[in-house]
């Protein structure tokens, strides 16, 4: 039944019984289970559950997280999101509280039920449009986000997110970053809407037509936007680069396998010397460069997918299916089989 998979003493991750804050797997395990309390805020919504009956409050109770606000969408009145306030007892002292956030902003993906389908369905769409920015719900996601950085700090905000969730969570944390405020976040699962190159099971095919691509992008940036220069102080990729994200993808799931290729390819390019090329194709989309030639405008819409910087992992844990390597449950497990690598862009 639906609710056996929302019980956190069924599924959650038990096993962290003693946080250690400095332990990136415990942070990774806490921020999963933190979207996952969304998704159920939203569940329990809409199956009328309330009280003792509610499912959601132990995914953030069991980690002395407290619920302080629901974010609610404007369109269908749905809980797309929460903001958390960590408030251990003092019984805790011992636990390790050196890089725990105060704060934790979190975002829920699509939900496929009649209740929510039809507006995440319509925001997945926006994700692939590159047009997230102009929907009222992310909106509302940057303005609970703006204001809680200014009333406490960006050091203090951790944002989350799983698949559209994490796409506003990415677009949350690029917009405030620009401004000079770098916030800690867990982006699970994020969509990468690009051409499949990562599924091809040839390593020179792949380098091949990455190589190529890049070339082409490359060329594209120069033909629309022309040769000049700008300094690394003007430059707003660069500027982006000091924000690192951390990223957790599957490489079995389609949707977000390409950030894989994304970050290798950046440094297999920087290694045998075409790194010039590569730092203007790395941050331009091919497609939406494309719709610029066609448009004859020399402006392209910056896609969200395109970072500078991250700390990538992917989990190499066999899956059985998309469902299971696009879920959220996967990053709490503790028998994982990781790979993780940072990326900076320079």
């Amino acid at each position: 039944m639906s609710f056996e998979r929302e019980d956190f003493g069924l599924l959650g991750p038990l096993h962290l019984n003693s946080i250690d804050w400095e332990n990136s797997n415990h942070r990774r395990s806490i921020a999963a289970s933190l979207v996952q309390g969304t998704y159920i805020l939203e569940r329990d919504r809409q199956e009328k559950r309330q009280g003792s009956q509610a499912l959601a409050p132990p995914w953030w109770e069991f980690f002395h997280f407290k619920l302080i606000r629901q974010l609610v969408d404007d369109a269908d009145s749905c809980v797309f999101g929460a903001i958390y306030e960590y408030a251990p007892p003092s019984s805790h002292c011992n636990d390790s509280i050196d890089q725990s956030p105060r704060y934790v902003i979190a975002f829920r993906g699509t939900i496929n039920k009649p209740d929510s389908f039809s507006r995440d369905f319509s925001l997945d769409i926006h994700v692939i449009r590159n047009g997230l920015h102009q929907t009222s719900r992310f909106e509302i996601a940057m303005k609970a986000v703006q204001n809680m950085v200014a009333m406490v700090g960006d050091s203090n905000v951790w944002l989350a997110g799983h698949s559209l969730g994490a796409a506003m969570a990415m677009l949350a944390g690029k917009t405030i970053a620009k401004t000079g405020n770098f916030l800690e976040a867990f982006l699970f699962n994020p969509p990468f809407l690009s051409a499949p190159v990562e599924r091809i099971n040839y390593g020179n095919v792949k380098h091949g037509l990455r190589f190529a691509c890049s070339v082409i992008t490359a060329g594209l940036v120069l033909a629309t936007k022309g040769n000049s220069q700008t300094s690394q102080s003007e430059d707003p990729f660069f500027i982006l680069s000091a924000w690192t994200p951390c990223l957790f993808v599957n490489p079995t799931d389609h949707l977000c396998s390409e950030y894989i290729g994304y970050f290798e390819h950046r440094k297999k390019m920087e290694e045998i010397g075409y790194g010039a090329i590569e730092r203007l194709a790395t941050q331009n989309s091919l497609g939406d460069l494309f719709m610029s030639v066609v448009r004859r405008s020399a402006e392209a819409t910056e896609p969200l997918h395109l970072l500078p910087s991250a700390y990538l992992t992917v989990n190499l844990t066999p899956s059985q299916d998309f469902k299971q390597a696009h879920g959220i449950q996967q990053w709490w497990r503790p028998d994982l089989h990781l790979k993780c690598n940072l990326y900076k862009y320079k």
